[in-house]
């Protein structure tokens, strides 16, 4: 999905409240402190390279190194490059200013939930994207659950959630600002 793709599924989910939400879960991710801390790891059957690949694009154009992810991965191969050769076992590292992405359409299995309780002991920030798995988003310190029949799919929630991580914050221009300052001045409008 591209970002004219991107800004017209936002368009159509303007009234929804699924923009300001995926909004802040990508806001969520760029708290991650240094470059190689946002770990992304999915299910043995699902895991996320397209969210991965979206997020290290996001990385490299806002220039936020923080915000370029490790896959984690359940298997890999002793043979694959040093960037695909992340374990489980880097989630056991995971220390405080980290953070953990679960991302997960299905229900996530007990050795992960084992493991992202680990991990939010030690003090890692816990974010999700899941298909309503309630003990996943219990672990969570910020979930989004991407109902089955909901208004975007898993794969639209995580375009929404990669391109939010790379926006630049917008400073409000000197109408929004005089605005808030004269409803400031003038006080609460009161109904006639």
């Amino acid at each position: 999905m591209d970002s004219g793709s991107v800004a017209y599924l936002r368009d159509l989910l303007a009234e929804t409240g699924w923009v300001e939400r995926t909004r802040e879960l990508g806001r969520a991710l760029r708290t991650t402190r240094s470059p190689g801390g946002l770990l992304l790891v999915g299910t043995p059957d699902e895991e996320p390279w397209h969210l991965t690949a979206h997020l290290a694009d996001e990385a490299r154009l806002a220039d936020l190194p923080q915000l370029a992810p490790t896959l984690v991965r359940w298997a890999p191969s002793a043979g694959a490059p040093p960037h695909l050769r992340v374990g489980l076992d880097r989630i056991r590292r995971t220390r405080r200013g980290e953070t953990l992405f679960v991302v997960a359409e299905q229900k996530a299995p007990v050795p992960l939930l084992e493991r992202v309780d680990d991990a939010r002991r030690t003090g890692a920030t816990i974010l999700a994207l899941e298909g309503a798995d309630r003990e996943l988003s219990g672990l969570a310190h910020d979930a989004i659950a991407i109902p089955a029949n909901g208004p975007v799919s898993f794969d639209g929630a995580q375009h929404l959630v990669s391109a939010a991580a790379g926006e630049i914050p917008q400073r409000p221009g000197l109408r929004e600002r005089l605005a808030r300052l004269l409803d400031r001045v003038s006080g609460p409008r009161v109904a006639e």
